[in-house]
């Protein structure tokens, strides 16, 4: 069995809502395989209260939880990084700056949540559609044998999962 913990980063362009949402099923989900991070481009400050939520019924320490700039993933001492994933086409389209290690880089595109507007039910239900999308692509992740791939295998494996229909 291979111990080894892959650190990966999810980002999208502020940080409050589906990428944070990913950090936490991939830590909680990877069973101590993942060591996930979120980070946005242009960070809003604030986590979603929505998305804290779902995290946090999933048992995700939400206090971890926090819209970040993905400049502290690029900055002295920062983690080195085996996987990046955008889960927003904005985020997707930027010139990422420039990573520790070599990482594989996948997009899994979700639609953004908290631009969804109107009633409370009607919010939520934007939410809880983005958290199953990103719950089942996280779930065939950690079902991938990453170890036992070839390294352009696996990121094309892990690029596939992004173009799964809900």
């Amino acid at each position: 069995m291979n111990d080894r913990v892959y650190t990966i980063l999810v980002l999208c362009t502020g940080n409050s809502a589906r990428s944070v949402m990913a950090e936490a099923l991939l830590n909680v989900l990877g069973k101590g395989r993942f060591r996930a991070y979120s980070a946005g481009s242009k960070p809003s400050g604030q986590v979603q209260p929505m998305a804290a939520e779902l995290a946090g019924k999933l048992g995700y320490d939400v206090s971890q939880l926090r819209s970040k700039s993905w400049d502290e993933f690029s900055a002295p001492g920062a983690p080195e990084l085996d996987l990046v994933v955008t889960v927003c086409d904005n985020a997707a389209g930027e010139a990422c700056p420039v990573w520790y290690g070599t990482p594989m880089t996948a997009h899994w595109g979700v639609e953004d949540p908290a631009a969804v507007e109107g009633d409370e039910d009607t919010r939520r239900r934007a939410y809880m559609k983005a958290f199953s999308e990103l719950r089942r692509r996280v779930e065939l992740f950690a079902a991938l044998p990453i170890d036992k791939l070839d390294r352009l295998v696996a990121e094309q494996k892990i690029r596939e999962i992004g173009r799964i229909d809900e």
